[in-house]
């Protein structure tokens, strides 16, 4: 395992709070992921080993359920962004906008770096293998007991 991956694995899991903020409309639109992103205060609290890349875990929309997550954090180099993300894609299907309800996130593990695609097709079934390998993930007891979290079930 190399160097910046132990780096990563150390500060997981990391748990973040706060309000969906609007994003760059790409996800649902272009993608078909719809992700609930961050505001700037939250992603300013990512610890600096949280590299860019694709990372797993569980979510929580206001008091709503808790379900497996993947997030992007980063510049997405597809789309060349200026500014760092969170973009957090929840396996569920949502009724409606997520605007301002409260995002809870535990980051438990880390799948992949960031990369580029040559194509939107490719990075649609890169996204795919993410949520696939995410789910499964999840389910193994190390990472399937943040489900479960206090974090999730105090205010």
């Amino acid at each position: 395992m190399n160097l910046v991956i132990r780096e990563i694995e150390a500060r997981l899991p990391h748990y973040a709070k706060g309000p969906i903020v609007k994003g760059f409309g790409r996800g649902s639109t272009e993608l078909g992921f719809p992700t609930a992103n961050f505001s700037e205060e939250v992603i300013d609290n990512l610890p600096q080993e949280l590299v860019g890349g694709i990372y797993f875990g569980f979510a929580k929309v206001d008091e709503g359920p808790v379900f497996d997550m993947v997030m992007s954090v980063g510049y997405n180099p597809f789309y060349n962004n200026e500014k760092r993300a969170m973009e957090t894609h929840i396996i569920h299907k949502f009724e409606g906008d997520l605007y301002g309800k409260m995002l809870s996130v535990i980051m438990v593990g880390y799948l992949r770096a960031e990369a580029n695609y040559d194509s939107m097709e490719k990075l649609v079934q890169a996204i795919e293998n993410d949520i696939d390998n995410g789910k499964k993930l999840n389910l193994e007891d190390k990472f399937a007991k943040f489900k479960n979290d206090q974090f999730f079930f105090s205010n």
